[in-house]
């Protein structure tokens, strides 16, 4: 079940405390004579992620041992130096983000005062086992990722974007963000992002495209996943778990969406779900219902994007089609 902290503080211990209670048990020390450290914390804990914004500010040093997950922080402004093993020190930029594994004793030297970032704590089983999923076979070894992350184009930024909707999302959806149903997306999302958008030696053959399917109907795999949809709507499905309904790798199976459906795994979900939503407004008796009701129970958080979603596909809005005679 996901839980959320938010905090201000001045206080260095109380800080101390935020950073071990969220992330990792570590020692601060002032870089500076500020008695006040600035530090505001707002993070939630969502399955196999631990996702929020931090700030300090003033300058700082932050001392872990082995983090024991993979850890990315991608910075809103200022900066900060750090360094993980017997790797060269690397710094960290809103242009650049700082990918950690999990092994190798890590080290903040400078957090610059001002600095605040998007921290994003990934549970190493989980990543390796979504990798296990994308990729439809075992993963030997580690993900070594390269210490660095270009945010400021191309897949970087899109992932980078992703984390900054995903934040605001979750600070949107409030006691939403506990269901399974809004939750499970943005776990695959952000753990599908990442290992798309980062360098790694296993980045290629996610990238390649999958053997052909046969053209000339839908193959059973992409029929098991379409009809587990059509008869569960509701259920918080990911790409895994209806890979692993159809049998096949979540990497074959967004082919075989894409040559046979027309789209991706998640975007078919999100059809049906639209579905859906529009014969409850239609049968709606006066009153009954409202279209936010409506649309939480469907899996839909942020009320601007479903509302645009449903016009585009249906051509008229949610509430037009709830007050239609």
């Amino acid at each position: 079940m996901p839980s959320v902290l938010s905090l201000r503080t001045a206080d260095l211990d109380e800080a101390r405390w935020a950073i071990g209670e969220t992330f990792y048990a570590s020692h601060i020390d002032r870089l500076s004579r500020s008695d006040d450290v600035g530090a505001s914390l707002d993070v939630v804990r969502l399955g196999a992620l631990t996702v929020g914004e931090v700030g300090f500010g003033t300058d700082l040093r932050l001392r872990f041992g082995e983090l024991g997950a993979y850890h990315v922080d991608v910075p809103l402004s200022g900066s900060v130096q750090w360094r993980q093993g017997t790797r060269a020190p690397e710094i960290i930029t809103p242009e650049r983000a700082g990918v950690f594994q999990p092994d190798g004793v890590t080290t903040i030297d400078r957090w610059s005062g001002g600095c605040r970032l998007l921290a994003v704590k990934i549970r190493t089983a989980d990543l390796e086992r979504h990798l296990e999923h994308l990729l439809g076979r075992p993963v030997r070894t580690p993900v070594r990722f390269a210490p660095g992350l270009d945010v400021s184009r191309g897949p970087g930024l899109s992932w980078a974007r992703l984390v900054r909707t995903a934040v605001r999302d979750i600070q949107d959806a409030g006691e939403l963000v506990h269901r399974p149903l809004v939750a499970a997306p943005l776990q695959e999302t952000l753990l599908s992002g990442l290992l798309l958008a980062a360098d790694h030696p296993y980045r290629d053959e996610l990238t390649q495209p999958s053997a052909p399917a046969a053209p000339s109907h839908r193959p059973a795999p992409v029929k098991r996943a379409v009809d587990a949809i059509q008869e569960r709507p509701e259920h918080p499905f990911d790409t895994a778990e209806l890979a692993a309904v159809a049998r096949v790798s979540a990497r074959w199976l967004q082919e075989g969406f894409r040559r046979h459906v027309g789209m991706s795994p998640m975007a078919y979900l999100r059809d049906v779900r639209l579905s859906r939503v529009r014969d409850e407004l239609r049968t709606a008796g006066p009153g009954e219902l409202s279209v936010g009701e409506v649309a939480y129970r469907w899996g839909f958080v942020h009320l601007g994007r479903f509302a645009r979603s449903y016009r585009e596909r249906f051509g008229e809005t949610p509430s037009q089609t709830l007050h239609a005679p």
